[in-house]
């Protein structure tokens, strides 16, 4: 079934001239996945905030969604030499709301797989969405679910489905908004989906942690309504835009672009004839020794410049993090890192068990292209994944470039992206938790006076 895409925006406060341009290095390379096109929306909606006009020849850095623009007056006499590359804009997180162009008509349900305790809830929004006219996707496999074939009530309602498969279908341009079931990994899992642009997405608390569902299912009608009134607050949670490019097997493959001072030669980075991938990842990319029982060396490159090498030396992992604010949360804060709201724009940088007691997890502007590569001495390879996906294998002269992405994953909230996240640290990580130190009565503070 066929659907106009219907447009959503957001009111962002940002100036004409600022939201009529496309940047080329934000979009240059984001067309061609091995030479097919990239699942994905031909067109930004307006969710995503276009980046300030700039050339791919001058300026090669992807720029940050959400890149402050602060004053820049200084005194009486003093200013800032003026940039037309200007970066965006930081919006107030409270004045972030969804509203609607034209009324949805389609929402994609997704429903964590092999979970009979999902089946009622799944079965009731359903009704409920197609009694308010709504066009219903779900995924075919979720209708292939044992606790859904064998539910004979449920029959009359599955025949009205619209069902699409992953990585066969391209449903981006047909799916207004996004409904969760589940846990975190279903907000993850709808993020994969979408490599362009993403619809907002409203996620159910029914998993077992729940980070990033902020909302119960008690009440969903309501809830829903409001939704699809228009009626909702949001957060813009960045994704990362990730490039795999990996040498031809078979072919000697050393990573003879390092210049001098440890700067990437301008030419080495000729992909042709080279294995070129892309992934939109929502939490973070993990790279690790994998089986091998040696250290692992992995040289970091920040725009271009040699930061650092990770040489990480655990017993059941080792390795660096890259991680999106969202993903803070997630891997990055077991491996000691700080956790950061996602309306910062930054990228993180977490090692994994670093051999060196020096090397901290750091924190970068959201903008700047990181490139990590297996370090010429490195006596094994290492392997990456995405969100816990995708695992690879990185050899000699293979390259992982990373940077903000200028799609971000639109997430629904209760109440406010502030509010929602310090809820979710409190009820999931039970922050700040402790005993409280007792007070001295009336008696025992005279004493001590």
């Amino acid at each position: 079934m066929e659907m106009e895409p219907e447009k959503v925006n957001m009111r962002r406060g940002l100036s004409a001239d600022a939201s009529a341009y496309r940047c080329a290095a934000c979009h240059g390379d984001e067309d061609l996945v091995l030479g097919h096109p990239i699942r994905g929306r031909t067109k930004s909606r307006s969710l995503s905030a276009s980046p300030a006009l700039a050339s791919t020849k001058e300026f090669r850095r992807t720029r940050s969604l959400h890149g402050p623009c602060p004053v820049t007056t200084f005194g009486p006499k003093a200013c800032m030499l003026q940039n037309p590359q200007t970066i965006m804009h930081i919006q107030d997180p409270a004045s972030q709301r969804l509203t609607w162009n034209k009324s949805p008509k389609s929402v994609l349900v997704i429903k964590k797989i092999r979970d009979a305790s999902l089946l009622q809830p799944f079965k009731e929004l359903c009704v409920y969405l197609m009694e308010m006219n709504m066009i219903v996707y779900v995924e075919k496999k979720v209708l292939e679910d044992p606790a859904v074939v064998g539910d004979g009530g449920f029959g009359p309602v599955k025949k009205r489905f619209c069902t699409f498969r992953e990585d066969y279908d391209d449903i981006s341009n047909q799916i207004d908004f996004i409904i969760c079931l589940g846990g975190d990994g279903t907000l993850l899992y709808a993020s994969s989906l979408f490599q362009g642009s993403v619809p907002p997405v409203m996620a159910f608390h029914l998993g077992s942690l729940g980070f990033l569902t902020p909302f119960n299912f008690e009440n969903f009608q309501t809830q829903v309504t409001q939704v699809i009134q228009g009626n909702a607050a949001i957060v813009l949670r960045s994704r990362l835009k990730v490039k795999v490019v990996k040498e031809p097997r078979g072919k000697m493959s050393f990573p003879n672009g390092v210049g001098e001072n440890g700067v990437l030669a301008s030419g080495w980075d000729a992909e042709a004839e080279k294995q070129v991938m892309q992934y939109q990842v929502l939490n973070e990319v993990v790279i690790d020794r994998g089986p091998s029982s040696y250290l692992s060396n992995v040289d970091v490159y920040l725009n271009g410049h040699l930061i650092t090498t990770v040489q990480g030396d655990g017993m059941w992992a080792s390795g660096v993090i890259v991680s999106t604010p969202t993903g803070s949360t997630a891997y990055a804060a077991a491996a000691g890192a700080s956790m950061i709201h996602p309306n910062v724009p930054a990228i993180m940088i977490t090692p994994i068990c670093p051999h060196s007691l020096s090397f901290r997890p750091i924190v970068v502007p959201a903008g700047v292209e990181l490139k990590i590569m297996l370090s010429p001495e490195a006596r094994n390879t290492v392997w990456v994944s995405f969100d816990g996906r995708k695992r690879q294998e990185i050899r000699h002269g293979d390259s992982i470039s990373i940077t903000t992405s200028c799609y971000p994953l639109p997430s629904i909230c209760v109440r406010d992206p502030v509010s929602d996240w310090f809820e979710s640290l409190a009820q999931c990580l039970h922050w700040n938790v402790r005993k409280r130190q007792a007070h001295f009565t009336d008696e025992e503070g005279e004493e001590e006076g």
